[in-house]
């Protein structure tokens, strides 16, 4: 995979993750908006997804202002040729900027990384995740029975979604 990579959509600017980009992936990670709802990663442990090749970190940016709003993290499993959605993170909500960014992950997982199938969990309580995920023609597949144990919220169930590649191509996107 080539990490220098850039992509653009209408209003995003798209590319991988550099060192000088993990203190904001930790502070997005942290915000009290973001962190019932995604893994807060370590500095290594960001430092190993910017270096390896089986994982995309992509970070996303307004092209009108140039502001950094958000990231993904990504692992590919090239064996068994689909992608894990582990973590979209957009700092600007409710302006569709997280539509926009999970369209252009799929867009970039299916046509140039051309895994067949992508998949993430959720917890139950992230609505409008699930609203996002079901909009762009992610199927529910299933549900792990309090799965991951918060701190805050106890235990938490996760419901996996995908996609596969003929579902992505073949798609109606709820607007």
């Amino acid at each position: 995979m080539d990490k220098t990579m850039q992509w653009e959509t209408d209003r995003l600017d798209i590319r991988f993750a550099r060192y000088d980009d993990i203190k904001l992936i930790m502070q997005w990670e942290n915000d009290p908006q973001n962190r019932d709802f995604v893994w807060q990663g370590t500095w290594e442990e960001h430092i190993k997804e910017i270096n390896h090749p089986d994982y995309a970190l992509l970070i996303f940016s307004d092209k009108a202002s140039h502001t950094t709003i958000g990231y993904s993290l990504i692992w590919i499993n090239r064996h068994s040729n689909w992608a894990e959605l582990r973590r979209l993170v957009v700092s600007e909500k409710g302006k569709g900027y997280g539509k926009e960014a999970l369209s252009a992950v799929m867009e970039f997982l299916f046509r140039v990384i051309k895994v067949n199938k992508v998949w993430l969990d959720v917890y139950p309580i992230n609505r409008v995740a699930i609203q996002l995920y079901e909009g762009i023609g992610m199927k529910r597949d299933g549900v792990l029975r309090e799965n991951f144990y918060s701190d805050t919220l106890g235990y938490l169930d996760q419901i996996v979604y995908s996609i596969l590649k003929s579902e992505f191509d073949n798609r109606e996107v709820t607007k």
